[in-house]
């Protein structure tokens, strides 16, 4: 079994004070704020994301929108 990665910031405050949390794997707890948190690794997107070219503003053409359909 490999090493998780742990996450450098909280997703709410963006402090670093943050330890594992009591709930089991996944779950994190924030000592600045105070919040409570799971992450969870949902699996690969099938063909990445488009981003916008920064040299046109479109997009790349390598992947799909947020409804499925080919940008």
């Amino acid at each position: 079994m490999s090493e998780r990665a742990a996450p450098f910031y909280c997703p709410y405050c963006g402090d670093e004070d943050l330890r594992p949390g009591e709930e089991g794997h996944g779950a994190w707890e924030c000592g600045a704020c105070n919040r409570a948190f799971r992450l969870k690794f949902l699996g690969l997107l099938a063909q990445g994301l488009d981003r916008p070219d920064p040299g046109t503003g479109t997009g790349t053409g390598t992947g799909t929108g947020t409804g499925g359909e080919r940008t």
